[in-house]
């Protein structure tokens, strides 16, 4: 596998918020997206999430609290854990999280 160029993936997306699969590690998808500003609804998963910031920041609300998540940081959500995106959210995001059985 030769080297991802992460901004360029993600640059190269139609739709922000629509993510892309980099690669996967074990079961883990390793996924990016743009972030453009809109809000996301309330959302829970039944495992984590990391959400590691490119470049720009994520701004959440995640289990009633809010989280800013600057270029270069990571956050992770815990199973269950009632999440959302607030306004305001900009940059480029790589989400790393379970995906379904390996082929």
């Amino acid at each position: 596998m030769n080297p991802i160029d992460v901004p360029d993936r993600a640059a190269r997306i139609g739709d922000a918020w629509s993510s892309s699969v980099l690669g996967r590690v074990g079961r883990a998808e390793v996924k990016v997206l743009r972030m453009d500003g809109r809000t996301l609804p309330l959302e829970a998963h039944d495992t984590a999430e990391a959400l590691f910031v490119v470049d720009g920041t994520l701004r959440l609300i995640a289990d009633g609290a809010e989280v800013d998540v600057r270029a270069g940081e990571m956050y992770v959500v815990e199973a269950g854990v009632a999440h959302a995106v607030r306004p305001g959210s900009t940059g480029t995001l790589v989400i790393v999280e379970q995906g379904g059985p390996v082929a």
